[in-house]
């Protein structure tokens, strides 16, 4: 009786095990976001005050066809500091009418070790803010002024700042 309901565990255990610490397997929200040249990345939302401060911090890798949208209550101007961000990204600063306002190119990694006044700071006006993986803004030809599409209706903005 006991080994049976330790073989019947097992499989539930190895799914909790492999998804812990990973994106896809737990509750993050994503939304497809489109780049100028039509390509959709995946875009996980961070709204909450928390996954607004956790943001990319820790990640060993982003797959070309990932991202973070950042969505504030108003446009403004937000600035990033991006201690513990262990990947180059690219960073688009964009406005309520989902125009770039601001395109930073390649902003480097930092780690736990890195002195605070050598991590990167970079702001923008905007009311959301998109981190993709450094190259992102060349290789898919965005600059200040292009167009970025996503729905409003998939952001639970009750969320946002809270």
């Amino acid at each position: 009786m006991l080994a049976s309901t330790v073989f019947k565990t097992i499989p539930y255990l190895a799914i909790l095990i492999s998804c812990f610490g990973v994106a896809a397997c737990s509750n993050t929200k994503t939304v497809p976001v489109t780049l100028p040249d039509g390509f959709t990345v995946s875009a996980e939302l961070a709204l909450t005050k928390e996954e607004t401060e956790r943001g990319l911090m820790h990640r060993k890798n982003l797959p070309q066809d990932r991202g973070m949208l950042f969505v504030f209550n108003k446009e403004d101007i937000h600035y990033f500091w991006m201690k513990n961000t262990l990947i180059n990204l690219d960073m688009l600063f964009i406005g309520e009418n989902k125009t770039v306002n601001q395109a930073w190119e390649n902003v480097p990694k930092s780690y736990t070790y890195t002195p605070d006044n050598q991590v990167a700071i970079r702001g923008g006006l905007a009311k959301y803010v998109l981190e993709l993986p450094a190259g992102s803004i060349k290789k898919h030809n965005v600059q200040t002024g292009s167009k970025i599409i996503f729905k409003e209706s998939d952001i639970d903005y009750s969320l946002v700042g809270k």
